[in-house]
């Protein structure tokens, strides 16, 4: 007789693979380089999955759910595909805009050029907006001096071309959270110790022009990749619904996409990752993101029907109540997405999640064996799920589950990347 563990290995195969683990890749070719960002997939695994596991037949169509900084766009532009991506944080719209358009290099060295020479002539008399109230606590975690410079920043750049203004204000993003005082390593918002202020002096008109010349570098190798397919940014709530209008049932022939292993609070910190640049540009929604990412709205009971994870949720339930209906939470909206997304893909098309399987209470959940389970619910069959070492991903070794610092546990070491392909 068997044990449903062995029932469940046997219908959702793992094939543990170091072909997948890209060890001494370059994780920063083309526009790759431009923007940090938490969890993000790697390209060379949304490389091969477009490579190795295109559908059979039509292959024209590209759909990431949860594009975040855009890396399936990218690598779907490079090989002539057209793309739609949707995130509803406006920092990763942001970022995967800029990184999926094709700037004139010749124009861009000559504003960045405009640029230097109006760094060159800063005063603190120049600045003209001097009022940061729209940044929470701003005085807790910039200088005053820093705060004067990034103004400076915004300036300088609101006032050149606006078709590719936003080329440089994705460099100024990652300097507004470079030269705030949260602590190096951590996607929350933790400030650094008296200490450690006391000694922080960054140079904030280098750090831009760094950024800038790194990621000039990226967009003249993503510039020479041909051919280039079109990305459609689109910022609709994958939970929520699909616009037909955006994209007809059946018209996807395949979805490659990292979606997120819990919610944000808990998890991976997009939010508070985000909250940085968010207020800074003025984004929509920048003080309450988490509670709008999936998991981010508390649910009372589980609106979907699981075998493959039931005794873990009957287990962390059994633990700790709160906790177990964050997962709930979390697991409701991430079925009601893998519905809705489910409905996009045509018959034959082909699917490829690349999923963490998070620890709760002590309680390792296995998101692989729940994704393909709701995906087999829609239709889908599993072709196989590989499991890959994440030597590379952007995520802290550790994480704090609460906000309180200094309590916190082992991140996951390895992702499973589930494939599967839609048979009705």
């Amino acid at each position: 007789m068997l044990y449903l563990p062995e029932i469940l290995f046997i219908m959702y195969k793992r094939l543990v693979s170091e072909e997948w683990d890209f060890k001494t890749a370059n994780t920063k070719e083309y526009t790759h380089c431009y923007h940090s960002y938490p969890a993000m997939m790697i390209p060379q695994v949304a490389r091969k999955l477009l490579h190795d596991y295109a559908p059979e037949g039509k292959f024209e169509t590209v759909f990431d759910p949860y594009m975040g900084s855009g890396t399936t766009l990218v690598e779907a532009s490079i090989i002539g595909k057209k793309s739609f991506g949707t995130d509803i944080n406006p920092l990763a719209e942001f970022i995967s805009s800029v990184k999926t358009t094709h700037y004139d290099i010749s124009i861009m060295k000559k504003a960045f050029n405009n640029l230097q020479n109006e760094l060159f002539l800063f005063t603190p008399e120049k600045v003209i907006n001097t009022n940061f109230t729209h940044i929470t606590s701003c005085d807790f975690w910039y200088s005053q001096e820093n705060l004067i410079k990034l103004s400076y920043l915004t300036q300088i750049i609101d006032n050149i071309d606006s078709n590719i203004a936003d080329f440089f204000r994705i460099a100024l993003s990652e300097v507004v959270r470079e030269v705030s005082f949260t602590r190096n390593g951590e996607f929350k918002r933790f400030k650094m110790s008296e200490e450690s202020i006391k000694n922080f002096y960054p140079d904030t008109f280098r750090l831009f022009e760094e950024k800038v010349h790194r990621n000039l570098r990226g967009l003249k190798e993503y510039n020479s990749a041909a051919p280039n397919g079109k990305a459609i940014i689109c910022n609709f709530n994958s939970s929520i619904n699909i616009p037909s209008d955006v994209i007809p049932d059946g018209s996807v022939d395949i979805v490659v996409t990292s979606p997120p292993y819990g919610d944000s609070r808990t998890t991976v910190a997009y939010g508070q990752f985000s909250r940085w640049a968010n207020e800074w540009f003025k984004f929509d929604n920048a003080k309450n993101l988490d509670s709008l990412l999936m998991g981010g709205k508390k649910s009372d009971e589980p609106k979907f029907n699981t075998i493959s994870i039931r005794k873990e949720l009957e287990n962390i339930d059994s633990k700790e109540h709160k906790r177990y209906l964050e997962v709930i939470s979390f697991l409701n909206d991430y079925s009601h997405s893998i519905n809705n997304v489910s409905k996009s893909i045509r018959i034959g098309g082909r699917l490829c999640y690349v999923v963490g399987n998070r620890t709760v209470k002590g309680v390792q959940i296995p998101l692989d064996y729940f994704t393909a389970e709701m995906f087999e619910a829609n239709g889908f069959e599993h072709d196989i799920t590989i499991v890959r070492r994440i030597p590379n991903k952007r995520m802290p070794t550790k994480t704090s589950p609460t906000n309180e610092p200094g309590k916190k546990v082992g991140t996951m070491s390895n992702e499973y990347i589930v494939i599967m392909t839609k048979t009705h």
